[in-house]
């Protein structure tokens, strides 16, 4: 039987696609190619999972996506978006799993930052 064995991509839709490619590449570091996309071949644990359709976890927008982005350090990049006024909440959560943080873009989608432990 073939199987799934990673994520190809994820897409969402952008009320002004050229603005919120731009937020990202700038804010989060994200190369935006000519194509309007970016590969990560890095190695690293991607997760997909499905969530109950009453979950919070997404926020309260009722979004029906989200999108979690590893990163090295997750302080840093909480206070970089805190200083470039982006919505980020306050509330970080530690677990074995590693650190996790939260944050919205300027079209409310709301996104998770994940910090992977020192040895994952």
């Amino acid at each position: 039987m073939e199987r799934v064995v990673g994520i190809g991509g994820v897409f969402f839709r952008a009320k002004d696609a050229e603005a919120l490619r731009a937020w990202y590449a700038e804010h989060l570091g994200i190369d935006v190619l000519d194509w309007g996309g970016a590969p990560f071949v890095d190695g690293g644990a991607t997760v997909w999972a499905i969530f109950p359709g009453d979950t919070d976890y997404f926020g309260p927008s009722g979004q029906q996506a989200m999108v979690n982005y590893r990163v090295s350090d997750l302080d840093a990049m909480l206070e970089q978006l805190r200083a470039a006024g982006a919505s980020v909440d306050d509330k970080v959560e530690d677990s074995e799993l590693g650190r996790f943080g939260w944050a919205t873009d300027p079209e409310g989608n709301r996104f998770e930052l994940w910090q992977p432990p020192p040895d994952g």
